[in-house]
């Protein structure tokens, strides 16, 4: 009785394996081929071209509608969010390709590839330095492309993002009452984030957390910075009120102080 049971419950996974099988394979003429996909392409139904466009490639390999067929299977992938299948056909074609009129292309979309994968600044920023190195190996290896261009605004918007992160880091250290493990975070955004948005609150939470130390002349220093780089903004009112709660804001007299804090800082 248990053995016609086990028997039972078997079957369906067979009847499922024999329902399975892989299409037969049917050669096609290769312009018939790529127009197929290109039709999934532009339907949207980009998981199916990017599996048409692999056939081109798989019944003739070495047509030039190969060469095309491998980078858009790529892009397809890259549009249904396969990005690291999208990336896998671009190391392929690069390698194979490198000096194709469409190489800056695929070294862009490989770009691309990393940089929809960045994830909030609550989580790890490794894909964030992957994106990074892409999108700098475009700008490098073809600065005068119009791809360069598109790549520095998103080095950009990717530096701002791991400026966030140091800056989440450091302001929870500085709730933990650890103002020395903040002060390094905070000094990462100043020294290697410099073009960023996240550099007046950087500054800002320096001065708080020097005071936090007992270091007035750093806390005054980095409110210097920050009154001659952003002297309307909120963060400066900000630093400057807390100097001026601990009697350390400058007055007119004080001649000479933003130099000397400047140099002091940087």
């Amino acid at each position: 009785m248990v053995r016609l049971r086990f028997a039972l419950l078997a079957l369906p996974l067979v009847l499922a394996a024999c329902g399975d099988k892989p299409e037969p394979y049917v050669e096609k003429p290769v312009e018939e081929l790529y127009n197929t996909a290109m039709n999934s392409l532009e339907d949207r139904i980009y998981l199916k071209a990017a599996r048409q466009f692999e056939e081109v490639e798989r019944q003739h390999p070495y047509s030039a509608w190969a060469t095309k067929a491998q980078l858009m299977s790529a892009f397809s992938f890259y549009q249904a969010n396969k990005y690291d299948d999208a990336l896998s056909s671009l190391d392929q074609f690069i390698e194979l390709h490198p000096s194709h009129r469409d190489a800056p292309y695929a070294y862009y979309l490989k770009g691309l590839s990393h940089y929809e994968q960045i994830a909030d600044i609550g989580r790890d920023q490794e894909i964030t330095d992957r994106a990074l190195k892409a999108l700098d190996e475009v700008i490098r290896r073809y600065p005068d492309s119009r791809y360069a261009r598109d790549a520095r605004l998103k080095i950009d918007l990717a530096r701002n993002h791991l400026a966030g992160k140091e800056m989440e880091i450091g302001r929870y250290y500085l709730r933990l009452g650890q103002p020395l493990a903040a002060i390094n975070r905070f000094r990462r955004v100043v020294d290697n984030y410099q073009t960023t948005e996240q550099v007046p609150e950087a500054l800002l939470r320096l001065t708080e957390a020097y005071l936090n130390l007992g270091v007035r002349d750093e806390a005054q220093a980095a409110a210097a910075v920050l009154g001659h780089n952003y002297p309307g903004s909120d963060w400066y009112r900000d630093a400057y009120a807390l100097l001026a709660g601990q009697g350390l804001a400058p007055d007119g007299s004080q001649k000479g102080w933003f130099g000397r804090t400047f140099g002091s800082l940087f």
